[in-house]
Order: C-alpha cells, then structure tokens, then sequence
C-alpha cells in the first residue's frame, strides 16, 4: 500500500544530554539541535519529502529554568532572521502551530515576517512552538462550537487543527531512546508510522535519515485492513 513519505515529524529530543555528556550547559544543545535541524531539513527536501514537522517547543516547556528558556527564544529569533535571508536559496515554506501569542514580542513579529517571506515555496516546515496537542484539540472544538456546529465529522476536526493545510504525518520520529509522543499530533497521528532511535538529536546523521526513510518504505500500512499476500487490500478488521 501507500509507502511514500509525504510528510516526516521529529520529536527533538536529547539537545540537554548531548550537552551534559560534554560537560557543557544546556543552552549548547539546544545550539547544536538548531544546526542539526537545519541540516535535516535541507536533506529531507533533497529526498523529495514535502512536509517536514518538529517539536521545537512545547507548552510544557515554559516550566524550563527561566535562562533556559530566554536562550531558546533568542535562538529561535535569530535561527528564524537566517531562514529569511537563506529564503531565496533554500526555498523552503515555513509554518508555525501552536498558540504563538503568549511568545516574546520580538519572536512573533519574525515569526510573522518568516512566514511572509517564504510563503510562495513548495516544500513546508511545520514548526511547533507553544504547542500542545491537547489544547490544539480544546481550540478546535471550542471555534466548531462557535460556528454553529452541533453535529461535528472527522473532516471539521481536521480543518480547525493547527495543520490544517498539510497531510497527517506518514512517519513521526523520536530521538534521544525516549517512546511517546509527549502531547504531540495526537489526533493527526492516528495512522501514522513510528520510529524511535536512541541517538540524541544533535547527533542525528544524514546517514540515519536514509536508514530511517528506508525502513519506512519497507513497511506495509494496513489502516485498519487485511492486506493479502499479493499487496491487495482485503476486508475491515
């Protein structure tokens, strides 16, 4: 059946202990996992991937040290001025779900000049950023309730999630050895494939990556259904 890697999430897990292992603070990790991501980007779209997706920051994250989480939304600032400069040369869309207004002043309004500068590009970037899946799903229901809806499908669902415009994640990756999803797509996961590898997200290879897409198209995607021995779909189970 359908084994092709339309879109692949990350859960960008491991930056804190790659920094602990070298002695260093926390903050070089996260340093490292933005350089990371970067370069997994870049060759998730020489792979023809079209929606790539990661954690970058939860809505569990503002627990964090205070300096901690400072560096991470100065990183992500500065991170996001580079992708806006780059934009012509690596021609990637990028996209921001999750509740933005409670993010620093300055984020936002790069966030908001990010979006405008690559939304002409094919190739998209879904970054979650205060996100929850949970408070994602009470959103959703609360616009449906205010539209009117007393009878809501699947279909309205989807539409008034964060991800609205791109396909449920075929693949959802995890570094770090950790096995969950932490509050992460968990409605748009619901057929999703996992893979979970124990190397920390600094340290994640382009290598890996093709190990990763391999297995993937090795795998047979049943959604809910018998498939024969000829790669037929048969009856519901």
């Amino acid at each position: 059946m359908d084994n092709i890697l339309h879109h692949i999430a990350f859960i960008m897990d491991g930056n804190g202990r790659w920094a602990k292992k070298r002695l260093l603070p926390r903050e070089f990790g996260h340093r490292a996992g933005a350089e990371t991501f970067r370069r997994v980007l870049t060759h998730c779209v020489e792979l023809g991937i079209e929606y790539v997706t990661v954690y970058a920051f939860s809505t569990e994250n503002w627990k964090r040290p205070k300096h901690e989480v400072d560096e991470l939304m100065n990183l992500l600032t500065r991170y996001l001025k580079e992708c806006v400069a780059d934009a012509d040369k690596n021609k990637v869309r990028f996209c921001f779900i999750g509740d933005i207004e409670p993010l620093p002043d300055a984020l936002k309004a790069q966030i908001k000049e990010t979006e405008d500068a690559t939304r002409a590009y094919h190739h998209v970037a879904n970054i979650a950023l205060n996100y929850g899946s949970r408070h994602e799903l009470v959103q959703a229901f609360q616009n449906l309730s205010k539209e009117g809806k007393t009878e809501i499908t699947e279909e309205d669902i989807s539409r008034a999630l964060y991800t609205r415009d791109c396909p449920d994640p075929d693949l959802i990756v995890r570094t770090a050895g950790e096995q969950r999803l932490s509050n992460f797509l968990l409605w748009q996961a619901a057929y999703s494939e996992f893979y979970f590898t124990k190397t920390l997200w600094p340290d994640l290879s382009n290598r890996e990556i093709d190990e990763i897409v391999t297995d993937f198209k090795k795998r047979v995607r049943r959604y809910g259904a018998v498939v024969s021995t000829d790669g037929e779909k048969g009856e519901n189970v």
